[in-house]
């Protein structure tokens, strides 16, 4: 595809390079000289330098025959005018805008051809809001994303040490959880934390089991490993599992032992995240926001009905003490400024905060503070990436969340066709060629959701739900949802 991503900013350099490592035509545009020779030079990508809203800059990044325009510009103003202009002159085909203001979003008819001809609004607000929301709901996860209109669920936990399933083969996981059915799609695994094996007697292995046991389970730090029946579980890996939502807690304590209901949340930064959080949040938890500026924490107090707010420094220690951040089950920062959240959130788990999370915008970043320093790195590049690769998917893919900081990829595909056109349909689970790295979890079959067993067919209108630890074989996959040629 020939696409134009309006804006290079974080998250616009973050969609540029997801997209161009799938082959796709890429231009980026801004008035940035600097981040624009950057992408040039290390990215290797085509770049024109101007005002993403001006007709002559949109023709001279191809806008003409372009497929696709992603306006990801800071300025929802500059996003719809460019929208505007692209389908006047030149009737682009997918036009994607990420509009931060809610005011504009709460408008679900202002976004047409008719009015403003805006295909599909992103809002990274709105997505990281629920991002967190989820795994506020389940304290032990590292990530969460739902699937099949909210039936299906893929989580990731990090496995602690005296878990129900630590040193145990996979294979007795069903033993745990008697009629729960569910799918490991993924392991990582690093170099520590290794624990003791059991036999299948319950007693600690000796060594000779613990070597049959692990096989080949020997990984460098941080590969994906395809879970098999034998594959024994350490403390420390991080799993990621499919199925049904409303099992998602007890498959969950099998993997993470110690996890208990959140009733006390502490948000760090008033912003458009912070407020929206918050406001979906305080009907059913105990929350504090704590906003430095005096006249926006007095907006919020106005704006929020049963939220504590607070007028101070995040990092502020006589404020935490006296907030008693130690009695906060979640702690949120979430202002601006990535500095600030990590600094604050170090501080909150120092002082004792049940589990903590950041937003950080800078990769970098990430790396060098996750599990260490803190327990959720919130990443809104890799969380907004995941809307728009829906978007740009070939075949019949209906949604898809960017995993592993982007080095990994959950999607939703639709099997069309018959036995003759297609190369998913009438044929059983284990008979499908797909990608050495990628894995079917789930099956939705109507309201019906099926665990990925081998013996399963595949029939048209089912909804496969994959992971694929390897995103350069993205290709493979997509193709496997594409029918062939005679289908109507």
């Amino acid at each position: 595809m020939k696409i134009i991503v309006l804006g290079a900013g974080q998250v616009g350099q973050s969609v540029a390079r997801s997209l161009a490592a799938e082959q796709n035509d890429l231009v980026v545009v801004d008035t940035n000289v600097d981040a624009l020779k950057h992408l040039e030079e290390v990215e290797e990508l085509q770049t024109v330098v101007g005002y993403a809203s001006h007709p002559e800059v949109l023709k001279e990044a191809g806008a003409e025959d372009a497929d696709m325009i992603i306006a990801a510009t800071d300025s929802d103003e500059t996003n719809i005018v460019a929208m505007q202009i692209a389908y006047s002159l030149y009737r682009t085909p997918s036009k994607i805008a990420r509009i931060r203001s809610a005011e504009y979003a709460r408008e679900k008819d202002l976004f047409k051809n008719d009015n403003i001809p805006i295909d599909t609004i992103i809002s990274p607000e709105q997505l990281i809001t629920d991002h967190v929301e989820r795994i506020i709901e389940h304290p032990g996860a590292i990530q969460v994303v739902d699937f099949a209109d909210s039936k299906v669920r893929l989580v990731g936990v990090k496995v602690q040490e005296g878990a129900p399933m630590e040193g145990w083969p996979l294979s007795h996981l069903s033993k745990l959880l008697g009629n729960i059915d569910t799918r490991l799609v993924a392991i990582y695994r690093g170099t520590k934390g290794r624990g003791d094996e059991k036999s299948s007697n319950g007693s600690t292995a000796t060594r000779q089991e613990k070597n049959s046991l692990r096989g080949e389970n020997k990984e460098p730090a941080e590969k994906p490993i395809i879970p098999e029946g034998k594959t024994v579980i350490h403390a420390d890996d991080v799993i990621f599992f499919m199925g049904k939502r409303r099992d998602t807690t007890k498959v969950m304590a099998q993997f993470h032992h110690d996890e208990v209901s959140c009733k006390r949340i502490m948000i760090a930064g008033g912003g458009n995240i912070g407020l929206l959080l918050a406001r979906k949040l305080e009907e059913r938890y105990e929350v504090k926001l704590v906003e430095m500026n005096l006249e926006r924490s007095q907006y919020l107090s106005s704006m929020l009905k049963h939220t504590q707010v607070h007028t101070a420094d995040a990092a502020d220690l006589d404020l935490m003490k006296k907030e008693y951040i130690e009695a906060m089950d979640v702690y949120c920062a979430l202002t601006n400024d990535d500095e600030a959240n990590i600094l604050s959130a170090m501080l909150a788990r120092k002082k004792g905060a049940g589990k903590v999370m950041s937003l950080i915008n800078r990769p970098a970043y990430v790396d060098l503070i996750e599990d260490e320093m803190i327990d959720v790195a919130i990443s809104p590049q890799q969380i907004t990436i995941g809307a728009l690769l829906t978007l740009t998917r070939q075949g019949d893919v209906v949604a898809v969340h960017s995993l592993r900081r982007g080095e990994a990829e959950a999607l939703e595909g639709v099997a069309k066709g018959d036995a003759d056109t297609s190369q998913l349909v009438g044929r059983c689970i284990s008979d499908i060629k797909l990608p050495e790295s990628a894995s079917i979890g789930v099956v939705v079959r109507g309201d019906k959701v099926m665990i990925a067993h081998h013996d399963l067919i595949i029939e048209s209108d089912d909804h496969l739900i994959l992971l694929i630890t390897d995103k350069s074989q993205i290709n493979g996959v997509e193709k496997l949802f594409q029918v062939g040629f005679g289908f109507v």
